[in-house]
């Protein structure tokens, strides 16, 4: 049987998730609703993608019994409101990242997913690419010796865009560029938690962090250094030194398709859309709404690859690289 989805929002990167989806075999997956906010853009997104029912709000979709599992790709400030309405409607959810503001509610959602029994997971799709798979398997075979340093960089220009520089929006660097490279260093420190975090950044008139830097010191003197921007192109790739070795993933290093292992490439190419993308390799969704499949075949309530103890370390990290920096949303004041 197909995992039937159901998508919550019309725009851009429910856009690049309905055309990933469309790479995977159709007898495994299948869109049967979309749902926005009007609902001729709910239209319009159904007849592009051939979905048979399209709704004007999020309610409905909450309320269709054929919907296996919902796909959230609002803006930030709602993955809230929405997850929660999704998993106490007993929906399984796929909710892009960030899976919440902060902290609490990370919380908030987890005990809404545990409450209902049903699967959750934050959509930090780069953890499925099979380069993130290599370079957990290269580091479990210790091919760089022990890792001391791990660095990342991510930053475009994208000062222009609301959503990345208001306030009210939930903009800012951290959120939605840094969380790639936070995410990454524990993937490679293994969900350890930090003994330290150090955070400078710099701030936008609208209160939002433009550009920010954090160092992070683990257990056995290893560290982390992360650098994220709305202001500017960086590099935007991931490096591992090891004691052996070094492991190099070029940009995007947010979803990757090549990698370097002491001076080696290998390229892992995605499939070609079969309709025009708003974002960079967008069709690299198929492995994260793949991972979600296996985990609702194995009657799994949470991804053993991102699980939420992530989720929530994750938004803990965040939380206080906000706080040092000084970037605080409405949201942390509850």
């Amino acid at each position: 049987m197909a995992t039937k989805w159901g998508i919550c929002t019309a725009g851009k990167i429910s856009n690049d998730f309905a055309v990933a989806l469309k790479s995977l075999p159709p007898e495994e997956h299948e869109v049967v609703a979309v749902a926005a906010r009007k609902l001729e853009d709910a239209q319009e997104f159904a007849k592009k993608f051939n979905i048979p029912q399209a709704y004007g709000s999020y309610e409905e979709l909450a309320r269709d019994p054929q919907i296996d599992v919902v796909y959230v790709g609002s803006i930030h400030p709602y993955h809230l409101p929405l997850g929660e309405m999704f998993l106490n409607s007993r929906k399984n959810v796929l909710c892009e990242k960030p899976l919440a503001i902060n902290a609490r509610e990370v919380q908030c959602l987890t005990a809404a997913a545990k409450k209902n029994d049903v699967f959750l997971m934050e959509a930090v799709w780069t953890r499925f690419f099979p380069v993130s798979w290599e370079v957990s398997r290269l580091l479990t075979q210790g091919e760089v010796g022990e890792v001391k340093i791990v660095e990342s960089r991510f930053g475009f220009n994208l000062k222009h865009i609301p959503r990345s520089v208001e306030k009210e929006l939930c903009g800012g660097a951290l959120l939605d560029l840094g969380i790639y490279c936070l995410q990454f260093v524990l993937m490679v420190y293994q969900a350890e938690r930090p003994e330290s975090l150090q955070a400078t950044g710099v701030c936008l008139d609208t209160g939002v962090d433009e550009t920010m830097m954090i160092t992070l010191k683990f257990s056995r003197n290893r560290l982390a250094v992360i650098t994220c921007s709305i202001a500017m192109e960086l590099p935007n790739d991931a490096l591992i030194f090891g004691t052996k070795g070094t492991i190099k993933i070029p940009s995007h290093m947010w979803c990757p398709t090549s990698l370097v292992v002491n001076g080696k490439e290998a390229h892992y190419p995605l499939p070609e859309p079969c309709l025009p993308l708003n974002f960079a390799h967008g069709t690299g969704m198929r492995y994260e709404a793949e991972e979600v499949r296996q985990c609702l075949l194995k009657g799994l309530r949470e991804s053993s690859r991102m699980p939420l103890a992530d989720s929530f370390l994750l938004a803990e990290l965040m939380d206080e690289a906000r706080r040092q920096v000084g970037v605080v949303y409405s949201q942390d004041a509850i």
